[in-house]
């Protein structure tokens, strides 16, 4: 019935116009945010998932970053040892020298020499052959982390690791000290199985530092995939379909305009009521 006291319609006008502000303006959140859920009430669940897989890219490209710096590390202990393994291929030749019958006392002195030199450059390569501060190579050292072995996380979960122990190379670990010596043949022939043993260990550290890399070289690639997959996931539940909010900004702007225009007539109502008393 037509009353002037209270303008039901307008109100409902208003109420529509409310509506329909509040959805332009959500939109228009999503539009300039890029994201789908602008806030928990858009989707509830979906911005739970969405932040988990959010954490999971986080810690992966973190896990990522870990893998490039333990691949960094062992390429570092592999070139010293690299080193160390052609000065026990030069120290075998001398001790294989020393021990030929050609060679005489007076020539000897001369070849152990370069020997003792030679074991000195071992321990100074073991010594240097450092990464961030870290001593790789040499036995002892307090800040020698990896000689025990170092746990690196390549994962979303604390259990996804991978341990790295490096193996020491300096005289001491090869069993090759200062007391070994090539002056005489009959040293040389005591010393130089001992310098094959040195080789073999060189060998077995540099064969384990490979499949070490070969591993975290695996691990980063799939690191990369599964990045690029949870990625992809988030993007469903998290981003914004511009082409699709696009249409509900315009469906929104319509209805704001219809309910103005709604809301300006129904405030004409009364006055249109009132024009009944003064006939």
């Amino acid at each position: 019935m037509p009353v002037i006291s209270t303008n039901t319609a307008s109100n409902s006008a208003l109420r529509y116009l409310n509506i329909n502000s509040a959805n332009q303006s959500s939109t228009l959140s999503k539009l300039a945010s890029g994201s789908r859920i602008t806030k928990a009430s858009d989707d509830a669940a979906g911005l739970a998932i969405g932040v988990r897989i959010q954490s999971d890219v986080t810690v992966l490209n973190q896990a990522a970053t870990s893998a490039s710096q333990g691949q960094s590390i062992l390429q570092t202990a592999d070139g010293g040892l690299a080193r160390i393994g052609d000065i026990l291929q030069r120290m075998k030749s001398l001790a294989t020298k020393s021990n030929s019958g050609t060679v005489t006392d007076k020539e000897r002195p001369y070849l152990q020499a370069e020997f003792k030199e030679l074991q000195g450059e071992i321990d100074t390569i073991a010594k240097s052959t450092r990464y961030n501060g870290v001593t790789l190579l040499n036995k002892g050292d307090a800040d020698n982390k990896f000689e025990a072995g170092v746990d690196f996380m390549l994962g979303t979960s604390a259990s996804d690791t991978i341990k790295v122990t490096i193996p020491t190379a300096d005289t001491t670990t090869l069993a090759l000290p200062a007391t070994v010596v090539i002056s005489t043949q009959a040293d040389a022939q005591t010393t130089i199985p001992l310098i094959d043993a040195a080789i073999n260990m060189i060998s077995s550290a540099r064969a384990n530092i490979g499949a070490l890399e070969s591993r975290f070289d695996f691990q980063a690639q799939t690191i990369a995939t599964s990045t690029e997959n949870l990625s992809a996931a988030g993007s469903v539940i998290m981003d914004a379909d511009v082409a699709a909010e696009k249409s509900q900004l315009s469906s929104d702007d319509v209805k704001t305009q219809a309910a103005i225009a709604a809301l300006s007539q129904a405030n004409q109502m009364p006055q249109n009521l009132l024009s009944l008393l003064k006939s």
